[in-house]
């Protein structure tokens, strides 16, 4: 699909059906070719007209003499079929489909989708939508879109991805606001043929595109999504994305909008992270963070420095610094020199630096501004991996005399080669997301200058493209997770397994176990545990019983062979109640000491699979919900993170003189646990390890629940 893409999203002749001198859409698909200077074959179709904007009209498209690339369909939802059809006849293999009324539309519409889907794959048309407005290639200078481009949009090298077709004309706006360089643009509409991850991959291979935005409002291949992730970080290309859906109120009107299940967003949140794709929440934040990434050389590490004209500017940076995980590192003893001696008396030479009204002391002599050369000095400092400067905001937003036009482009033209020059990064950053007017933005475009919009979206923007560069440092260096041979026999049944069943897959993985004895009769039960040691655990043992506990099934710390008869009886008799003759027996196991319960946990989410859940195990599980996810498979290194991770984190290290554990025993048997589950194969359902009991180098996997279907 990547390289039938390459051509469907740059055609050399296009035809537009529904072409039209004032209808919405088929006017703006003719005037967007005009705006974007396609120099390509336009051919507008209207059965009604002769012309449309001065361009000559055929009235099907079987009167053309030979196919064109593609085919804009602007057509009533009742006309799609009969223009598919006149398409497939003379030969045409792309469409872009903008009639609304199919899968989004509930039942009677999601049939005529898939009579379009099957009829276009017959003729070999490839469909971008239905319910789609359509693309825009910045990078070709081709169009195939039905909303109105805006004009001077700035070519770059992001490439826009948006299961929202209403929201274009605001990304386009705002990358024009934002000076964001977009490369391609594209709508999916309700990706009847043509997928997100289809585009994904294509923008990947795309040399124009460095940098991938994305609006989602479902990811409905996970694991193809990720796999393309995981290739892009490789590649050194970051993809950015805004998935909406993560609240109940959220998922509900993405259901109603495209027609899609919203998967569970914390899953969605650690798939995310583990393949090093940067998530934001808002449509500015994703359009500043990706041009960000696009513009800057890669933050190599996360300290910082930072100039600004404003005490009150260095409050909130700091504050939002230490919020994004960045660091703010001391002068080194050179710079706090060099600086003291540059700037007024009464400044207070410290990160963040506040100049002190240095422009108004000192005069350079030279196009640039006091602050520049404080902005060039503290780049020399080798304590910072990049500098922020927030020295523009002196740039009038409207040009004022000659004489201010002068000096001010002097004056960036300066800082532009600064920059160019500098060995580490210095990002400028306005005060607020408004602030660049027309005639600063003019001067920063002549100078390829890019200028984060405002510190709170810039600062996350940084923080971002700092943890993006450690993602893209970390897959270069990351182990290989072993693959897994399916276990078909023991998968091959449905429903919950036994406890004893799912031991078993456990011993067959290595993971080590708690000693256990399944018995039949009370003096069975005193053997096991003259055999095992007092004290001892029993638990009744039958797959129809998923939690023992809640129905009396369990009895702890048992010390003696009259403890272990009474308790039998009742275990037994709470089992019997419950599940009748469906029991297997009853478990007899050592009582461990007081050590670090933990859990593991695995899922499978609807749209990435199989999901490790890692916490405190026994109640705490349910009660504090302090858990960390990674979509499987994982390694030992993963498991480290996502213990490192949990709030409980001290806990595992001993707080308060509690019991300790050896994290990296640790991670070692929840992998193995987690390779355990997929060895199941597709037909698991749901495999949970509560509670895993820890001491020192000692780990064992206490109880196990296993459900297949």
């Amino acid at each position: 699909m990547a390289d039938r893409l390459k051509a469907f999203f740059a055609p050399r002749s296009l035809a537009v059906v529904g072409a039209s001198d004032n209808a919405y859409w088929g006017r703006n698909a003719i005037t967007n070719l005009k705006i974007i200077d396609f120099d390509g074959q336009v051919v507008p179709v209207n059965p009604k007209r002769k012309t449309v904007l001065g361009i000559e009209c055929v009235t099907s498209l079987r009167d053309l003499s030979k196919p064109v690339d593609l085919v804009y369909v602007a057509a009533p939802i009742d006309a799609v079929s009969s223009v598919l059809s006149d398409a497939g006849h003379v030969g045409i293999r792309n469409a872009v489909i903008i009639s609304a009324g199919f899968g989004e539309a509930g039942v009677e519409g999601q049939r005529l989708q898939a009579s379009l889907k099957d009829d276009a794959q017959e003729k070999g048309i490839t469909i971008l939508g239905p319910n789609c407005p359509g693309f825009i290639n910045f990078t070709d200078g081709v169009s195939a879109y039905g909303q109105e481009i805006p004009s001077s949009m700035p070519k770059g090298s992001v490439g826009i991805i948006l299961q929202s077709g209403a929201l274009t004309s605001v990304i386009l706006k705002l990358a024009r606001t934002h000076a964001v360089g977009l490369s391609k643009v594209v709508c999916m509409g309700n990706e009847a043929i043509v997928r997100a991850v289809d585009v994904l991959e294509y923008m990947i291979a795309d040399e124009a595109t460095q940098v991938i935005a994305m609006f989602l409002e479902q990811i409905r291949d996970g694991d193809h999504f990720l796999q393309l992730a995981r290739r892009a970080l490789e590649a050194g290309k970051a993809i950015v994305v805004f998935k909406v859906g993560r609240t109940p109120e959220g998922q509900r009107a993405a259901l109603a909008h495209t027609g899609a299940v919203a998967g569970d967003d914390a899953v969605v949140e650690a798939a995310l992270r583990q393949s090093g794709v940067v998530r934001v929440h808002s449509l500015e934040e994703l359009l500043i963070t990706a041009g960000l990434l696009s513009r800057v050389p890669p933050l190599k590490g996360a300290r910082m420095a930072v100039i600004t004209g404003s005490g009150g500017a260095c409050d909130i940076i700091a504050d939002r610094a230490s919020d994004e995980g960045l660091q703010l590192p001391s002068f080194s003893p050179g710079t706090l020199a060099e600086l003291k001696a540059y700037l007024p008396k009464f400044a207070t030479v410290q990160n963040p630096l506040d100049t002190a009204a240095v422009d108004t002391v000192r005069d350079t002599g030279t196009a640039a501004t006091a602050m520049d050369v404080v902005a060039e000095i503290v780049s020399r400092d080798p304590n910072f991996d990049f500098v922020l400067y927030n020295g523009f905001n002196v740039v009038p937003q409207v040009a004022g005399s000659a004489e201010d036009q002068e000096k001010h482009t002097a004056r960036i033209a300066h800082v532009g080669h600064m920059l160019r020059q500098s060995e580490k990064p210095i990002i400028p950053v306005s005060l607020s997301c408004m602030e660049v007017g027309p005639f600063a933005s003019s001067l920063y475009d002549a100078n390829d200058l890019f200028m984060l919009g405002g510190i709170e979206f810039g600062l996350k923007a940084i923080g971002h493209a700092v943890r993006w560069n450690q993602a893209r440092t970390k897959v270069h260096t990351a182990e290989t997770p072993r693959k897994t041979v399916p276990l078909t026999v023991l998968a091959s049944r449905k429903g919950a397994w036994s406890e004893f069943e799912g031991r078993q897959l456990l011993d067959a993985n290595d993971v080590p176990l708690v000693p256990a004895t399944l018995v039949q009769t009370v003096d069975e039960a005193v053997k096991a545990s003259e055999s095992l040691g007092y004290p001892v655990v029993l638990k009744i043992c039958s797959a129809a019983i998923a939690h023992k506990s809640d129905i009396g099934g369990v009895a702890l710390n048992l010390r003696s062979a009259d403890e272990v008869r009474t308790a039998f009886a009742s275990v037994e008799q709470a089992g019997r109640r419950e599940a009748g003759d469906k029991i297997d027996g009853v478990l007899v196991s050592p009582m461990r000491p007081r050590g670090v319960e933990l859990f593991a946990g695995v899922t499978v989410d609807p749209s990435f699979g199989p999901t490790l859940a890692v916490g405190l195990g026994g109640v705490w599980i349910e009660v504090l919900r302090d858990v960390s996810l990674r979509v499987l498979p994982v390694s030992e290194a993963d498991v480290v993170e996502m213990l490192s991770s949990l709030r409980a984190r001290p806990l595992l290290d001993g707080a308060r003189g509690g019991p300790k554990v050896d994290i990296a025993k640790v991670a070692q048997v929840i992998c193995k646990i987690a390779h355990a589950s997929l060895s199941i194969g597709p037909n698991l359902q749901a495999f949970e390890v509560n509670p895993i009991w820890a001491l020192d180098d000692r780990v064992e996997a206490l109880d196990v629940l296993v459900v297949t279907d």
